[in-house]
């Protein structure tokens, strides 16, 4: 029994419906952006009348708001909060499904050891992950083309996608070991939607504050839109932070698997 590929069968569905949902809400962001281009100093202004805190908080960069990418950097950080629900929900289901399902005896009992089993179920959420990822990239670069009024940076473009993939694995990764520490969901999506929501307005909040250390409690504050813009590339500190923070989650939930006694 292949259990990777029994496990990418299943999630076939989940990443056709959540990919098609974000592709759908930057196609709706992408649409708005000519007019934007064509009225840009009316918006700035517009927007310069609100206080530095409120746009901080949003998110809003007036200075690169007539720019293609400096508007694409603004609005996808909402896409990546639904990438990162997406992310939470594979996670979550990683051991849920077999203890919902009370499949458990049946699944151990195969010739393969435990971490075989811990490892099949993880690469194949990460496949997903990594699926939707390139298919959201591929059409979003055909959108962007579409809408776009001048030249732009292609790289920095993917960068910006980047930052969604590195997210989503920060959110699995979390949400396996949290699949580990509790045992019989009964119900996943509401845990996996007050977790991301939280995390999100937490680093929103934080946005208007001058402390660094306040961006280490939201994986959504690890990456700065406007130092990628300015820069063209990420920032070494979070990315590190981020990895470490992966690796961590995901042996604490190999070591919980492993030691888990399953009931019937």
């Amino acid at each position: 029994m292949n259990i990777y590929l029994q496990e990418l069968r299943t999630a076939r569905k989940s990443i056709l419906i959540w990919t098609s949902s974000l592709i759908t809400l930057a196609a709706l962001y992408l649409m708005i952006y000519p007019g934007i281009a064509r009225d840009a100093d009316e918006f700035i202004r517009f927007l310069e009348s609100y206080p530095a805190s409120v746009r901080a908080m949003l998110g809003i960069s007036a200075e690169n708001l007539a720019s293609l990418l400096g508007y694409y950097s603004m609005v996808f950080p909402f896409v990546t909060l639904f990438g990162a629900i997406q992310a939470m929900n594979l996670g979550m289901n990683l051991q849920a499904r077999e203890t919902q399902a009370g499949t458990n005896d049946f699944l151990l009992a195969k010739p393969v050891s435990r971490d075989s089993i811990f490892y099949a179920k993880l690469w194949a959420a990460l496949s997903a992950l990594l699926a939707t990822s390139i298919l959201y990239s591929t059409v979003a670069f055909l959108l962007v083309n579409i809408v776009k009024t001048a030249d732009y940076s292609v790289r920095i473009f993917f960068m910006i996608n980047m930052t969604m993939l590195f997210v989503q694995f920060i959110f699995l990764a979390l949400s396996v070991l949290a699949s580990a520490l509790l045992h019989r969901l009964k119900s996943i999506l509401p845990i996996s939607i007050g977790t991301v929501l939280s995390l999100f307005f937490i680093g929103t909040l934080f946005a208007t504050g001058k402390d660094d250390f306040a961006r280490f409690l939201s994986p959504f504050k690890y990456f700065d839109m406007r130092y990628i813009l300015q820069n063209g590339k990420f920032e070494s500190l979070y990315l590190f932070i981020g990895a470490a923070l992966i690796i961590a989650a995901i042996a604490a939930s190999d070591l919980l698997y492993r030691k888990r006694d399953f009931r019937s």
